[in-house]
């Protein structure tokens, strides 16, 4: 397996670079995961209900007062800011790499770090969508107990809810970008959660790294593996580079 100073130059000589982000992206930032044992879909709502289910579509259009307020108390961070892990994909950019990157996460730090090129698998907590399909910030929506509007028009939060299907073009997109990378990282993700984990198993290249807070199932994929936080990679990594 490739070694920190190995990595560093798969920076140096790799244009297109693929950057695949999870939940431990952001944590750094004061986000909470999802799926850890203490993440929020170990929580419950006031009644018991599980909170993987008061973020689905049914729950949405049954019980839209529990789920918005669910959805700003714990899903709008809007005091967030970008950590290390952010800054340094928009330094990559700033260096001329073309980085794209494929996020599973809703809280729009990537974009707000100065990234320009962000797919967001799952969404945008901080957007919503209009009736007629436009997208807007959060911040211009009017809100009250039951919903969103915008200009009297209905809105909903701009994210994926359980029993929606994933935009097609994002996913189309998402792999054009996998199959096209000189370079594969992986970033604060167990690889659970699919399409996204099987997306890795479309790179063609050979310079894929993995850096994830713990050892995930498949740490053997990648030709380089670093178990530990994101901040700590970025500042071993930086003495090479």
């Amino acid at each position: 397996m490739a070694d920190i100073e190995k990595v560093a130059q798969w920076f140096k000589t790799s244009q297109n670079i693929a950057v695949i982000t999870g939940a431990g992206m952001s944590t750094e930032s004061g986000i909470p995961d999802f799926r850890s044992n203490k993440g929020l879909y170990e929580e419950e709502t006031e009644s018991g209900t599980p909170m993987e289910e008061v973020l689905s579509l049914s729950f949405f259009n049954t019980h839209p007062e529990t789920f918005y307020r669910i959805y700003h108390e714990k899903l709008v961070f809007n005091n967030a800011e970008p950590n290390t892990g952010h800054l340094f994909l928009k330094q990559l950019e700033d260096k001329g790499h073309d980085v794209t990157i494929i996020t599973q996460n809703i809280d729009g730090l990537h974009q707000k770090a100065g990234s320009t090129h962000v797919l967001e698998l799952h969404g945008n907590a901080r957007k919503v969508i209009t009736e007629s399909g436009a997208v807007k910030p959060l911040a211009d929506a009017k809100r009250d107990a039951t919903g969103l509007s915008i200009d009297g028009e209905w809105a909903r939060p701009a994210i994926t809810l359980y029993g929606e299907t994933l935009d097609t073009d994002t996913l189309a997109d998402s792999l054009k970008a996998v199959k096209e990378a000189d370079m594969l990282l992986v970033m604060g993700t167990s690889l659970n959660v699919y399409p996204a984990a099987g997306l890795i198993y479309d790179y063609n290249g050979s310079k894929s790294a993995l850096i994830n807070k713990e050892p995930t199932p498949l740490n053997a994929e990648f030709a380089y593996a670093y178990t530990g936080s994101i901040r700590q990679w970025v500042k071993e990594l930086k003495t090479f580079m």
